[in-house]
């Protein structure tokens, strides 16, 4: 007889997924708890990553991460127009994923520091790992 229970039905939860007893550990609880994002860290964290769900904005993560280039060169290494990389470099900033510099008549992107490149870096590594 298995420790685990399935629930038959609309619920395909499989056995690791619940339970077979409540036991609470009261010291996990509290050092879970202790831990917990709070609501504003969470929804921050969580639009970041959402950020990061779109294959366009990451392909750009992954040039700007090797160097900072311009919105005309980032529209021909990816093959797309000037306005529809200019999109998402927009939506980018605000998420503070890359910054912009000016120099003279260009506008130049990189990602916005260090963390961001780890983040990328991770990801990457984390999904060709194996």
């Amino acid at each position: 007889m298995s420790e685990y229970s399935y629930v038959i039905g609309d619920d395909m939860t499989s056995p690791l997924d619940r339970c077979a007893e409540t036991i609470i550990d009261e010291a996990k609880v509290k050092l879970a708890q202790h831990s917990l994002l709070n609501g504003l860290s969470a929804t921050r964290l969580a639009d970041t990553f959402k950020a990061l769900a779109d294959p366009t904005r990451v392909r750009i993560m992954s040039v700007l991460a090797i160097t900072d280039l311009c919105v005309c060169d980032l529209a021909v290494t990816l093959g797309m127009t000037q306005s529809a990389i200019s999109h998402q470099l927009r939506l980018m900033r605000d998420m503070r994923l890359v910054r912009s510099r000016k120099e003279g008549r260009m506008v130049y992107y990189a990602l916005d520091d260090d963390h961001i490149k780890d983040l990328f870096t991770r990801g990457l590594e984390h999904i060709e790992h194996r």
